[in-house]
């Protein structure tokens, strides 16, 4: 059994910058992809980025060149640096922990609001 703990959402500006950081535990050897979701209002969940323990990252078009993705394996943890914020990412993110295709691990959600 997985968790994941997510932090650091929380309300900013357009233009503005926030971390988030998703803590891994349970796991008995290390978790090969991993991710950020985010959901907004009366939306689906999407995907906003992957990465994988071999060092490829893969971003939503909507977020390339403003969020980065990494993972601290020592520290079991994910993160992702967002910047130039703007409104329409606004949402609850999740981190996900992909193990197979039958099985896969969700944090509970941090809200980020972008408004100003």
């Amino acid at each position: 059994q997985v968790q994941l703990v997510e932090s650091g959402g929380g309300l900013v500006q357009p233009g503005g910058s926030l971390r988030l950081s998703c803590a891994a535990s349970g796991s008995r050897f290390g978790i090969n992809v991993m991710g950020w979701y985010r959901q907004a209002p009366e939306k689906q969940r999407e995907l906003v980025a992957t990465s994988l323990s071999s060092g490829t990252t893969y971003y939503a078009d909507s977020v390339k060149g403003r969020f980065a993705i990494s993972r601290d394996n020592a520290k079991n943890t994910l993160y992702l640096q967002m910047n130039s914020l703007k409104p329409e990412d606004t949402g609850v993110y999740y981190c996900n922990a992909f193990i197979s295709v039958n099985l896969q691990y969700w944090g509970q959600g941090t809200q980020v609001t972008v408004s100003s």
